[in-house]
């Protein structure tokens, strides 16, 4: 096992990775950029360093001071958590030759699997089903709109190395593909530094549903069940649950089957995500796989027991996985909230300044609350607006819900806005509590009645 481990993130996804390693009895190394100076996570660390300036492209995407960190205090793993650097094959590469272990599958499997055309080939072989669309690349803008014409639209057209809802546009008509095509491919090189596209079928009224994984170096792989996604805006999700309300026991194992499959045939070590889209006849299509851990674990967390940042640590140091898929059981049901600073009544406005005061929800089993949030810490302009997540845990959704509601009644952030209160009304919504909601509910009914029921408040 590890006696020290980098942590290459900041926020509450590094504050959780340095308390498991803590449990685990692993000195952990937190490292910041100036404007996170006083942050929880480093007062949190064994030790921290400070990596550069307040611009990511300076600090937490630094790859150099990243290792130069590492080297300098002994550390013999970095745990990317999830966004920054963590599906960046380059700097896994980079450890592996540094001799410093990534905590996350291998560099290889992350090239293969970041470039989303190249994965869906790879899932097309496996037998996995994937989303009518193109076989590898679109060149031009001319073949590209005679493929869209005969897949028909809606279509979806993507950056191969996208993530994160960037480099994606849904196209309606062929003017509309003529204008998108060249904007995509530029915010495409621009964000990822690779211009290649794709394009898929648009599967209309789908749910977003992603199975979790893990595999080790001993060729074992096991699913631990599936999440439910589909309450997202831009294409960026807001409240996930597990399990889905909406999945068959029959889709449900098959799913796990696909995503098992997908991780066998590359070879996949380590935690990962496999995100499906299932349409209103419950047949599934892979979309593509997060080479990481992802902001969401908390609910899988929750029904399954398994702690997967354990399992990470654990796998990456050499050890077998802990279960077999035998010891795998889904119990109760779990919900998570994204707490954002940001105002949902002005086009969900980033927020940044000081938290005056603050009242974390607590005092029930199956509540947890992720942040590194403290009366008087600040909120950088730099990074998401992501400061805290929610979970709540029960026998059933009902309750589930029910107690996630107590919980965000008692959360209070002063200092900024947030959007508590946009949550606490789309987890009293009828079609949400009904589970008959799709990945265009939010924006194309919700958020509306969210709007008009807020103007009217304050007239």
């Amino acid at each position: 096992m590890f006696k020290k481990v980098l942590v290459a993130n900041r926020g509450e996804i590094a504050v959780r990775i340095i308390r498991a390693l803590r449990e685990m009895g692993i000195k952990s190394v937190a490292v910041y950029s100036t404007a996170d100076r006083l942050a929880l996570h480093t007062v949190l660390a064994d030790e921290a360093v400070c990596i550069g300036p307040p611009r990511v492209a300076d600090s937490y995407n630094h790859k150099i001071q990243l290792l130069s960190a590492a080297l300098t205090t002994g550390a013999e793993a970095i745990h990317p958590g999830f966004g920054f650097l963590s599906e960046n094959s380059q700097f896994a590469k980079m450890c592996e030759e540094c001799d410093i272990t990534f905590i996350g599958p291998s560099s290889e499997a992350i090239h293969r699997m970041g470039n989303k055309a190249v994965a869906r080939e790879t899932m097309i072989k496996a037998g996995v089903p994937v989303i009518p669309g193109s076989e590898g690349f679109i060149d031009d803008c001319e073949s590209g709109l005679e493929l869209a014409k005969s897949l028909g639209f809606p279509v979806m057209l993507k950056a191969a190395a996208g993530g994160g809802g960037k480099g994606m546009r849904e196209i309606h008509s062929e003017e509309q593909f003529k204008q998108l095509f060249d904007q995509v491919k530029l915010e495409a090189g621009a964000v990822f530094s690779d211009d290649q596209v794709y394009l898929e079928k648009i599967i209309t009224h789908a749910r977003h549903i992603e199975v979790q994984i893990l595999g080790d170096s001993f060729g074992n792989v096991i699913h631990l069940g599936e999440r439910e996604c589909s309450l997202q805006r831009q294409h960026q999700k807001v409240l996930e649950e597990a399990p889905s309300s909406f999945i068959s026991s029959d889709v449900r194992e098959q799913l796990g089957k696909a995503a098992v499959d997908a991780a066998i045939a590359t070879h996949y070590v380590n935690a990962g995500t496999v995100e499906f889209l299932v349409d209103q006849n419950q047949n599934f299509y892979f979309m593509e796989m997060n080479t990481r851990l992802q902001v969401e674990h908390p609910v899988t967390e929750m029904v399954t027991g398994v702690d997967i940042v354990n399992e990470q640590i654990r796998i990456a140091s050499g050890l077998p996985l802990t279960y077999s898929q035998e010891d795998i059981k889904i119990t109760g049901h779990a919900i998570e909230c994204r707490i954002n600073a940001e105002d949902p009544t002005h086009d969900f406005r980033p927020a940044s300044g000081k938290i005056t005061d603050l009242i974390l929800p607590s005092g029930s089993l199956g509540l947890r609350v992720e942040s590194a949030l403290f009366a008087g810490s600040g909120i950088p302009p730099f990074y998401d607006s992501m400061v805290a997540k929610v979970i709540t845990y029960a026998k059933t959704r009902d309750i589930a819900f029910r107690k996630m509601n107590r919980a965000l009644m008692e959360f209070m952030i002063d200092g900024i806005p947030t959007n508590i209160d946009f949550q606490l009304a789309l987890i009293a919504d009828k079609g949400v509590l009904s589970g008959a909601f799709d990945t265009h509910y939010l924006e194309e009914h919700f958020l509306s009645n969210f709007l008009k029921a807020h103007k009217q408040s304050v007239e």
